[in-house]
């Protein structure tokens, strides 16, 4: 498709650094330009409304007069939100947006090399569209930091465990879901120590930090402020209840959480399964991490048969993509801006071996394609039962599900047969 709508010259152009730092810069332009606009008349957008209330009471909730409370985040997501705060709230949504194009920016240079490494530009350009396509589910939530964050460990990969392990420690301490691609670094490097220690010292590090502040009691309440939440409308397993609202069958509903901000479908058995999306969610994450175990011990026996090796590149990237995918797929909060936790692994895929990610890469596409319908675009249509937005936000969650299970597959083959090598990634 791309050579049939652009000329050679085009083509050429686009695939040279020179073009790719373009594409950045009127990508990223475009999103600041918006949030100068937005605070100069005082405002934010989405949830950096309510990011920088957190930061204007001092992320106190004495000082808050309603609403979720800033510990439902990991201690370090404060830290960003403090910076954007630290000129008061008139500049804060600029300077968030500012932060995150830094990280993206810091992101695709790791991942091109510079670009220095010609054979990832078009990966370069897919995380591009990728991030231009989702808008401001990347550029107005904290999700949005955190990804170009991960695309910089899963390109230090099994080569470099412990930069890779801190960097995503710290992810983790700013949003839970860079645990996954943690545990799938810790199933396929060869020395897991390293991984531990690096999750250990950087905890401590963060407990020293809570400690300083005087927030120690509070460190993990982001695992306890949200267990009692509903089925959100967005989630992937709430599609049934979903169709009930919309055909008004058997009393279901949707209706918003305000102590969240959230969303929610009440219907029969929504209270139940509430309660079973947190062990499966464990149970998924387990199996995930058990057959990423599996491919590297079957390949290693492969090796020893046939002399093929194992490339802990690909285990480490299809096994982060199935993690991830596991923790939006069996998640009972399903929020749009997930769709962010699936591209760092994808992008690294297609640097390393485009053939091979050609299709979860389509897949992701359309996933974000479909997402940005459902928000901001017609999200107040789908929370007043219309049906047409029912049937894309059922599209998007069916494609998730397939890619999860390609996911799998792919983990699958790469343990039951060991496939050529492929040149990893170069370090910088």
């Amino acid at each position: 498709m791309r050579n049939v709508i652009l000329p050679v010259a085009a083509r050429s152009w686009l695939n040279t650094p020179r073009g790719l730092l373009t594409g950045f810069i009127l990508v990223h332009l475009g999103f600041l330009i918006f949030g100068a606009l937005l605070s100069l008349r005082g405002e934010a957008f989405s949830d950096t409304f309510i990011y920088r209330e957190w930061a204007r009471a001092g992320f106190n909730d004495a000082n808050l007069t309603g609403g979720p409370s800033p510990w439902v985040y990991p201690i370090l997501a404060l830290i960003p939100m403090a910076i954007a705060g630290v000129a008061g709230p008139g500049p804060f949504f600029f300077l968030w947006v500012l932060m995150t194009t830094l990280l993206n920016g810091w992101g695709l240079a790791k991942l091109t090399d510079r670009g220095r490494n010609q054979d990832a530009i078009p990966a370069g350009w897919w995380w591009l569209i990728f991030t231009l396509l989702m808008g401001w589910l990347g550029f107005a939530r904290v999700d949005g930091l955190t990804a170009p964050i991960v695309l910089v460990a899963l390109a230090y990969g099994a080569g470099r465990p412990f930069i890779a392990s801190v960097i995503l420690a710290v992810a983790t301490w700013v949003k839970v879901w860079p645990a996954a691609v943690m545990l799938a670094l810790f199933a396929v490097v060869k020395n897991r120590m390293l991984v531990v220690l690096a999750g250990v010292a950087t905890s401590a590090v963060v407990v020293a930090l809570a400690a300083a502040v005087g927030s120690v009691p509070k460190l993990l309440n982001f695992l306890t402020q949200q267990g009692d939440r509903g089925m959100q409308l967005e989630a992937t397993f709430t599609t049934p209840w979903l169709w009930l609202s919309v055909l008004n069958v058997g009393d279901s509903r949707m209706y918003m959480n305000t102590d969240i901000n959230s969303m929610q479908v009440d219907g029969p058995g929504t209270a139940v399964m509430s309660v079973l999306m947190q062990p499966l969610l464990i149970l998924a994450a387990l199996l995930v991490a058990g057959l990423t175990f599996w491919a590297l011990h079957n390949g290693k026996l492969n090796q020893a048969a046939n002399g093929a090796g194992v490339d802990r590149t690909e285990l480490l990237l299809a096994g982060a993509l199935t993690l991830t995918t596991a923790f939006v797929v069996f998640n009972k909060v399903g929020s749009p801006q997930f769709m962010v936790w699936l591209a760092p692994a994808v992008a690294v895929g297609l640097a390393h071996s485009w053939r091979e990610w050609r299709v979860p890469a389509a897949m992701l596409i359309a996933i974000a394609v479909a997402t940005f319908f459902i928000y901001p675009l017609f999200y107040d249509a789908l929370s007043h039962n219309n049906p047409l937005m029912a049937g894309v936000l059922t599209i998007r969650n069916v494609l998730l599900v397939v890619l999860f299970l390609w996911s799998v597959r792919r983990l699958y083959s790469l343990g039951k047969k060991t496939p050529a090598s492929v040149p990893a990634l170069k370090e910088s």
